[in-house]
């Protein structure tokens, strides 16, 4: 591997090129830095949760494949994998936590009896590594949802637990946000829908705005806590009709003043959401972002660098929205090493970032209000053989985590220590 002086002689080669064309690598670099971006707990145990001993992910439209050995089967060893993940990724991120990931001390407690205590260990884990937190009501692998519908339900009991669960995360986000000093993104997925064709889609559209303004109903300070809504083209066993669908979540948010949450993989396979970004900031103040993979439908592999990952990335840039865009992950690969898959993915999402901040923006709109396409097109191919990987091996560099392949010998040193031992 370089050395340090190699990375910073490259570096400074790499900073004289982009600055030909009018690019500070240092304005880039200094900008990152303050970018969080919020890694999603549930990458290291499958999305099974710690609600009782053993669980395992069921339903509700969302499937995770793979036996990679050493997922964390306990608190202790999901934070101790998230640990390691974070000592290999540069800058300063966010946890995002599921309200099934509680700390029951072993003992169950139900959805609609959750509370703050449940979540206090977390607050102070994040607490004493600085992170910040990101909070998600949990709508399935539950029996109250194994029919396919909860917020949305023709039965008004299970409609109300599932309300009185929202409610009780929306508290508890609240009081994350108050002692960690920075607003918690709760973000609510629903999954209801039908495999196949209804006879009545207004009913359950009805049903399920009446319950979201039951939980929306106490107003809480920004300050402290931002409600999202995700929407979603399809799931598994709702292949025909999803309640929450895009233009249903889109309409509540801008009529509710709701943060929309815009998933990678939730829309069909020719749909980008970097193309949608700009439209909602258009009518919305704030979005939360899921950056996951889907390769012909919502799979959630692990985020790599890709054209709509750097379009995502160029559009939150360009469009000055990184005050108003919230960036959270949201993938679950069983079938490679859990620690590594984060590693990847949130590297791949901060070179996507430093890619978009290493770009002349403002000579590419100036041209393009010029009507001069041939040199827009001309800057944008020409950039993408600059030396990006020259900034990024200094930014690990100055950030104190391993450059280039250097972290997958870590992953591998951890994995031979620490979770192979679990099997």
């Amino acid at each position: 591997m370089s050395n340090d002086k190699t990375i910073e002689k490259s570096y400074e080669i790499a900073k004289n090129i982009y600055a030909a064309i009018g690019v500070d690598t240092e304005a880039a670099i200094n900008r990152l830095v303050k970018i969080p971006v919020s890694l999603h707990c549930w990458q290291g145990d499958d999305l099974g949760g710690f609600e009782r001993p053993g669980a395992e992910l069921a339903g509700g439209g969302i499937q995770a494949t793979g036996n990679y050995p050493g997922k964390a089967r306990t608190i202790d060893e999901l934070r101790s994998d998230l640990d390691k993940a974070l000592s290999l990724i540069p800058g300063s991120h966010r946890l995002n936590l599921h309200a099934s990931y509680l700390d029951n001390g072993g003992k169950f407690v139900e959805r609609d009896q959750i509370g703050i205590e449940h979540f206090q260990s977390w607050i102070d884990w994040c607490k004493s590594l600085g992170l910040g937190m990101d909070f998600n009501s949990t709508c399935f692998s539950h029996p109250k949802a194994e029919d396919g519908f909860t917020f949305a339900h023709h039965d008004k009991g299970i409609r109300d637990f599932w309300i009185t669960h929202s409610i009780l995360c929306r508290k508890i986000s609240k009081e994350i946000g108050i002692q960690l000093g920075t607003a918690c993104v709760t973000n609510f997925w629903i999954p209801d829908g039908y495999k196949d064709i209804p006879a009545d889609r207004k009913s359950p559209r009805q049903r399920l705005a009446e319950s979201l303004d039951e939980i929306f109903a106490e107003k809480i300070d920004k300050q402290y806590h931002l409600d999202a809504v995700e929407c979603k083209l399809f799931g598994i066993g709702s292949e025909s009709y999803v309640v929450g669908s895009h233009e249903f979540y889109l309409g509540y948010a801008i009529s509710r003043d709701k943060l929309l949450c815009l998933d990678s993989g939730h829309f069909h396979p020719t749909e980008v959401i970097s193309d949608k970004i700009s439209s909602v900031l258009t009518f919305l103040d704030e979005i939360l972002l899921h950056v996951s993979r889907g390769i012909r439908w919502d799979s959630d592999h692990v985020v790599i660098i890709s054209d709509e990952l750097l379009a995502v990335a160029q559009e939150i840039v360009r469009g000055d929205y990184l005050d108003r865009v919230h960036i959270g992950l949201d993938f679950f690969d069983a079938s490679i090493n859990r620690v590594a898959a984060w590693v990847i993915g949130t590297r791949a999402m901060i070179k996507a970032l430093l890619a978009a901040l290493l770009e002349p923006s403002q000579t590419l709109q100036k041209l393009e209000l010029e009507d001069n396409f041939t040199e827009r097109l001309a800057i944008m191919e020409e950039l993408k053989t600059f030396p990006f990987g020259a900034v990024w091996d200094y930014y690990c560099l100055k950030n104190n985590v391993p450059v280039q392949m250097a972290w997958l010998d870590e992953v591998k040193q951890y994995e031979n220590q620490v979770q192979i031992k679990r099997i």
